[in-house]
Order: C-alpha cells, then structure tokens, then sequence
C-alpha cells in the first residue's frame, strides 16, 4: 500500500512539473525580455545582419520605391540596380541604426496593443529606414533616388486578430511575472522535504525516501523542458505558416531570436533536471549498499535468533547441568 501511494505521489509531482516549469519559463520570459525594450532592442539588433532580415528589407524599400516613382523609368536594368544598391545599404551601419530605431517604434506599438482592449492591427513605419536608404540611394548615384519621396510606409507587424488572441495569451503570463518560477522552485524543495519526512523509520529510511523524491523532481523539470522545447517549436509553425514565402527567412530569424533566451533556458533546466536525477539515483543506490553491508553485523545479535549465551539448556563445563 505505501509502495502504492509513494508511486502515485510520483506521478503527481512529474505532472506538476511537466506544466509548472514551461508556464514558469514563459511568464519570465515575457516579463524579462518581451516587456523590456531595451532587451528586446538588444535580442533584435543583430538580426540587421541576418540575410533573411536583409533581403526582406531590401524587396520592401524596392517595391516602395517602385510604386512612389514613374515605374516606367525603373523596369529592366534600372530595377535591378535599385535592388542591389538598397541590398548594399542593407550591410551599412546606417541601417544598423534605422533598424534599431524602427524596432524601438514597434515594441511600443506592440505594448500598447497588448495592453489594449479592443483589438487593433499592429504596424511598423519604415519612413526613418527609407530615409536612409535614399541618402545612401543618392549618395551612391543612383538615377532618379532624389526624387524619391519619403512618405510613412507602415507594414503590418500583427493583424487585429492576432493582437487579440496574443492579448488573450500574454496577459495571464504578464501578471505571473517571475513568481511562477520561484513556486515551482518552492514546490520541488517542499516535494523533497515531505519525502523525508515521510520516509521509512530513523536517518536513513528518511535519506532514502528523499533521495529518491529528488531524482523523480529532477526528471519532472527534465520532462517540462522537453514539453517548453515541443511548445516553441510549435510555435514556430503555426508563426511562419501565416507568412509568404519571400518574407519566411526574415520572419524565422525574428521568430529565432526573440526566443533565443527560452530556448537556451531549455538547454540548462534539462541538463540540470537530467544530472540532479542521476545523481540522486545513484546515491540512492550507494546508501543501499551501505545498508546492506551493515545487516550481517547487527544479524544474530539483535534480531532474536538464539546464539550460545542465550540459548536454553546444559552450559558446557558446568558441571550442575543446569542453565546459568
């Protein structure tokens, strides 16, 4: 029966943990990285070197460019040119800086739209990127590029309804801020605690039972940082499926590195889940030994099998016949 009970305890703190550290992880991930605009700056400034991120910029800035001037005067060898000088600007520190400067713009467009209550489509202006572009355009000689006006270029960032359903998700992660990882800490430390105190009589009956509890906690955070990595990766899916094929690199690589930290944070609770329960087993398995090395000694002295002193009958040498 207590094996019973022990067993289902077990499964209970493996479940829990399955949820409790993926739910952890993304309520600090969103109050940590998401909602801090300077570490979002800073998980999206390297992408402005990513090949993806530049291409994508690259087809936007052209196709704007095309449907602002005569298009007539950039068909051919003109369009071409255009292309690959915006692509070279794409490589320079001055799209560095409009990029950051950009992406600053959209996380507080993003903020408020998850603070929002009703739902409205979430856009970025690409003017301060264009202007840049059109001082490098013209710097560089390319035909007509002072004549290309710069008016506010929004692309949208997110459609209403999917401001509504992230608004839907992210609030509830917003409110737990880091607090769901520390119960989850508090929640294995107690885990552990109860196990000895419900373990098997004296010191090493209660090491037993808590060595024991420590390896099932360790493969519960084990099991949840696999559940984060399934959960990411879906994500991911269901993220790039909504984007066209020419802006699915650049999307990817958004995608990647604004999650860069969740997926590192899987790497390190697995590997700590996975050595905390191994340890733990074989502990466990030295204390056994241990234990099993000390039972002949104690065995025939103390365990009321009879021995010569305390045996019934004729002492030998003693000479009365009678017991002592």
């Amino acid at each position: 029966m207590r094996t019973n009970i022990s067993a289902a305890l077990s499964a209970v703190v493996l479940v829990l943990l399955a949820v409790l550290v993926p739910l952890s992880a993304l309520c600090a991930w969103v109050d940590l990285e998401i909602d801090n605009p300077d570490r979002y700056v800073a998980a999206v400034e390297p992408l402005a070197s990513d090949p993806g991120v530049q291409d994508t910029m690259s087809n936007l800035i052209t196709d704007e460019a095309t449907r602002q001037i005569d298009a007539g005067l950039l068909q051919g060898a003109s369009g071409d040119f255009l292309y690959g000088a915006v692509r070279s600007f794409t490589t320079t520190d001055a799209f560095r800086s409009a990029w950051v400067a950009a992406n600053r713009t959209a996380h507080e467009a993003v903020t408020a739209a998850l603070n929002g209550e009703n739902g409205e489509a979430v856009r970025m202006d690409l003017a301060p990127v264009m202007q840049q572009a059109k001082q490098n355009l013209v710097d560089s000689g390319v035909p007509f590029a002072d004549g290309f006006p710069v008016r506010r270029t929004d692309i949208t960032l997110l459609s209403a309804d999917r401001a509504d359903q992230l608004r839907q998700t992210f609030r509830p992660l917003r409110a737990g801020g880091v607090w769901p990882a520390v119960g989850t800490l508090v929640f294995a430390g107690a885990a552990v605690l109860v196990a000895a105190a419900r373990g098997g009589p004296g010191r090493r009956g209660s090491a037993l039972a808590a060595l024991a509890t420590t390896a099932v906690v360790g493969l519960g955070f084990a099991l949840g940082a696999l559940v984060l990595r399934g959960a990411i990766a879906v994500a991911r899916n269901r993220v790039l499926a909504g984007v066209s094929g020419s802006d699915r690199d650049g999307a990817a690589a958004v995608y990647d590195a604004l999650t860069s930290s969740l997926r590192t944070a899987v790497w390190i609770v697995l590997a700590a889940g996975l050595a905390m329960a191994l340890c733990a087993v074989f502990a466990r398995m030295w204390a056994g030994r241990g234990s099993a090395r000390h039972e002949p000694a104690t065995h025939g002295t103390g365990s009321g099998h009879p021995t010569p002193l305390t045996a019934k009958g004729p002492v030998p040498g003693n000479g009365s016949g009678y017991d002592r």
